[in-house]
């Protein structure tokens, strides 16, 4: 399922993150992927041990973790810690499929362990017109889905997609990315939970039968009963 979720971060939130990125230590970003990958990259990210990434990577999840839609949409299980990004000067990425499975570093009080990559997001920290090119490209079976949206606004996509970064010719293109362990492994069915979730929250507000209501409500939760992975 390929989605726009809009307003993930408020003006404020936004402009703090780019701020602090403003004045970040950037790395080559072909350090973070295998020989395949390195022969398409051309950008840069703030490197994983960096405080700045942890911060700015802990406030992303939380906005996300908040937002109704990227909830529904996603049935998050776990993530991997918000990554970020920047292309300039010719930066981009050619045609990739994400790892399926991830490392997720050992914390406190829990070792490491491994993530099942189901959902892809990027979330846009620049404005379209700031710079030119950069555009996501998703290419799937009904085609290639080109991605420019506002900043502050993600898109999620199944990172089972084939997709690249178009070159950026002018300005900067900042992102942060990172993916999604669903408690739904099935596109399809996660697809099916949130059209119904869509349907219930709808019939909801606008005064529907409530027994109808509370019987689509039991529906959609024996489903999710019967697909999840806890």
């Amino acid at each position: 399922m390929l989605l726009h979720i809009p307003d993930v971060l408020t003006p404020q939130q936004l402009a703090d993150i780019r701020q602090r990125l403003d004045g970040a230590d950037w790395v080559d970003g072909r350090q973070t992927v295998g020989d395949q990958g390195a022969q398409v990259k051309r950008n840069q990210q703030l490197a994983d041990h960096s405080p700045l990434r942890q911060q700015l990577g802990a406030q992303i999840e939380a906005a996300v973790l908040g937002n109704p839609l990227f909830f529904a949409a996603t049935l998050p299980l776990r993530l991997l810690p918000p990554r970020f990004n920047r292309y300039q000067g010719g930066g981009q990425y050619g045609f990739h499929v994400d790892g399926a499975v991830m490392q997720l570093a050992a914390t406190a009080g829990s070792a490491a362990s491994q993530l099942r990559s189901d959902v892809s997001c990027t979330l846009f920290l620049c404005e379209p017109d700031e710079y030119d090119g950069g555009e996501l490209i998703i290419s799937d079976t009904y085609g290639e889905h080109e991605v420019k949206l506002p900043a502050g606004d993600a898109v999620i996509y199944p990172s089972s997609s084939l997709h690249r970064v178009q070159p950026v010719s002018r300005g900067a293109r900042l992102a942060s990315f990172f993916w999604v362990q669903s408690m739904i492994r099935d596109d399809s069915q996660r697809r099916m939970l949130y059209e119904m979730d869509t349907c219930v929250q709808t019939l909801a507000r606008t005064g529907a039968d409530s027994a109808a209501v509370l019987q689509l409500t039991g529906i959609y939760h024996n489903l999710l009963r019967r697909w999840a992975e806890v």
